[in-house]
């Protein structure tokens, strides 16, 4: 008898399982987050403004470094010709203007990487509230980012890549596209 209870018992608690693992979402994804973000409207407006606001910086260190290379044609034009002293004070400003070249394109490539950093956080807060929306509204019981090489992921079917779904929601649900990347927020 008390076989017979524990056999109904276990069955029941099977079919509880079963049941329970039927409304749980079983649906798997991919995404390529930085694809995605940049592949906005909003991602794709902000990386042309970062691109415009560093511009001038850019111009500025190309003048700098045809300073230097005209210095050193200048030095090796002079070679033969010039005194001592004249290749001396060549190569001093050639050293020096490179010194100074080379920290200002390490600056400038700091300040560009930390602009660049605040905006994928920005953006990408944003699109990790679409991104939780579409799994929830769709389904998904996991979405893995595979944009990085470090991910574990091996091998993933192009059929769970939901990276243009994700930009489409996130175009969809961002009204002002054309704004600044901080006046927008995703619809959640």
């Amino acid at each position: 008898m008390t076989k017979r209870v524990l056999a109904s018992a276990l069955l029941a608690l099977g079919a509880a399982v079963v049941a329970a693992a039927q409304t749980t979402p079983t649906k798997i994804g991919v995404i390529q987050i930085q694809a995605a973000i940049i592949s906005t409207r909003e991602g794709k407006k902000a990386a042309a403004d970062l691109e415009a606001r560093s511009a001038p910086k850019k111009k500025e260190l190309e003048k700098q470094q045809a300073e230097i290379n005209a210095l050193r044609d200048q030095l090796q034009k002079s070679s033969n010709t010039a005194s001592e002293d004249i290749k001396q004070k060549l190569m001093r400003d050639i050293d020096t203007k490179t010194k100074s070249f080379n920290r200002s394109l390490e600056d400038a490539q700091a300040e560009l990487d930390q602009e660049q950093n605040r905006l994928l956080q920005e953006l990408g807060g944003k699109i990790m509230a679409v991104i939780d929306k579409y799994a929830k509204d769709n389904g998904y019981a996991l979405i893995v980012d595979i944009s990085s090489q470090q991910t574990p992921v091996v091998y993933a079917a192009s059929a769970i890549d939901v990276t243009k779904e994700i930009i489409d929601l996130y175009d969809k649900n961002v009204p002002a596209a054309g704004a600044a990347p901080t006046s927008a927020a995703p619809a959640a």
